[in-house]
């Protein structure tokens, strides 16, 4: 995973609905865009995301529960307490354009479902449709979660998402991968994070439909993911635009699930900006 990226934040906390306190992080300058990070994802993360378009838009990119000084999940934790999030952070900045990425992109279809916001971006959103999304895996890494044993829970992860390169590799590949993860400069954070999984990826799970619920959205949308992407993340893509009203759908060539926050963010800004250069008038 990547390092943080050398850039100005300036930082900044809101009281969500349940009374929680939610962290942000800002640069930039211009409309506002809230940028909602994925599973094992913290804000930082999106710091070249958002220096890409901080020229252009005032970006602030959420530090979701149970990560930094935001606080925990809590009871009753589900996406709407995500969208709850969210939508204190677009009101404390003012802000009406919405990016998410991964679980971050099933939040933001879930805000799009409850107000109609001026752009709604997801790269990869962690949709399910007609059991697309497989969590038999689920189980095993909460129990091994529970039991202690991280690098074993890290290792079900990888090989029940299927989001590394190394394939159906032998159990053991899985376990150094896991282990150099969870042991390398970031391995604090990864660590503390997985504690957050097994609740989101059972969101994913629990909202498992056919798709038409998303017809709700009345935002123009864009729908973005990379053709190096399991096809379970990007084949649900050409659903959502079909019964969403004004939603179009890109996968593009190179790109993979982390190209927002590692592997290509500055293209993917450059996705973000066209879209909103073509929907919205624009400083």
């Amino acid at each position: 995973m990547s390092g943080r990226a050398e850039i100005e934040w300036h930082d900044d906390v809101v009281t969500s609905a349940d009374g929680t306190t939610i962290a942000f992080l800002s640069q930039g300058n211009g409309p506002g865009l809230v940028v909602i990070p994925g599973n094992n994802r913290r804000a930082h993360h999106y710091g070249v995301l958002a220096r890409e378009l901080s020229d252009t838009y005032a970006v602030h990119v959420i530090e979701r529960r149970g990560r930094g000084l935001s606080g925990p999940q809590g009871p009753g934790y589900g996406v709407e307490t995500e969208v709850d999030d969210a939508v204190a952070v677009m009101e404390r900045t003012g802000s009406d354009l919405v990016f998410g990425h991964s679980y971050g992109g099933l939040t933001a279809l879930h805000l799009g479902l409850r107000r109609r916001v001026a752009a709604l971006m997801a790269y990869e959103p962690g949709v399910s449709v007609e059991g697309s999304f497989d969590t038999r895996w689920l189980p095993d890494f909460t129990r091994l979660l529970g039991e202690g044993r991280q690098v074993a829970a890290m290792a079900a992860f990888l090989r029940g998402t299927r989001l590394t390169p190394i394939g159906n590799a032998p159990t053991p590949v899985f376990r150094a991968l896991a282990f150099m993860m969870l042991s390398g400069a970031e391995g604090r954070d990864m660590r503390a994070m997985m504690a957050t999984a097994p609740a989101e990826i059972g969101e994913i799970g629990r909202l498992d439909s056919d798709g038409t619920r998303y017809a709700g959205i009345a935002s123009p949308a864009l729908l973005l993911g990379g053709e190096k992407t399991p096809g379970y993340l990007t084949g649900v893509l050409p659903r959502l635009a079909e019964v969403m009203p004004d939603a179009r759908y890109v996968i593009s060539r190179g790109l993979d699930h982390n190209a927002p926050d590692l592997n290509a963010p500055q293209a993917v800004a450059g996705q973000i900006r066209a879209f909103l250069r073509e929907r919205l008038v624009t400083p």
